[in-house]
């Protein structure tokens, strides 16, 4: 089940220094990041091993998040580069309402293999 997690953030007056490090609960293999996004949804997609970190660094999105059959549909904004949202294999998600600006980070578990993605969603209750 998605959830977020706060990044340890330092801040003075010549600005802010955010760490990722010991926080995620997997080692970095891939990342990659979206960004120019028009109206359109990204994502509708849940893998079979791959765990997500999701990160803002510029703009906001949201990110709709289905965990499962019989669970509720959840809803996750990511507005501030501090804010992280950790995505479940099982996380069935998607992207969308990116502001123009928006760069979304995002940290993958595993290296891409076209094999991990599940496109089928679940029942929604």
């Amino acid at each position: 089940m998605a959830k977020y997690i706060d990044l340890q953030t330092f801040t003075d007056a010549r600005g802010n220094l955010t760490v990722v490090e010991k926080i995620l609960p997997f080692d970095i293999k891939r990342v990659f990041y979206i960004y120019g996004v028009d109206e359109t949804e990204r994502g509708h997609h849940r893998h079979k091993k791959t765990v997500q970190a999701a990160i803002a660094l510029n703009g906001s999105c949201r990110i709709m998040n289905h965990a499962g059959e019989g669970l509720p549909l959840e809803e996750f904004t990511l507005d501030k580069p501090s804010k992280c949202l950790i995505i479940d294999p099982e996380d069935f998600h998607w992207m969308d309402n990116f502001t123009k600006d928006c760069i979304l980070m995002v940290f993958a578990s595993e290296y891409y293999d076209k094999d991990d993605y599940i496109f089928e969603p679940y029942k929604q209750i």
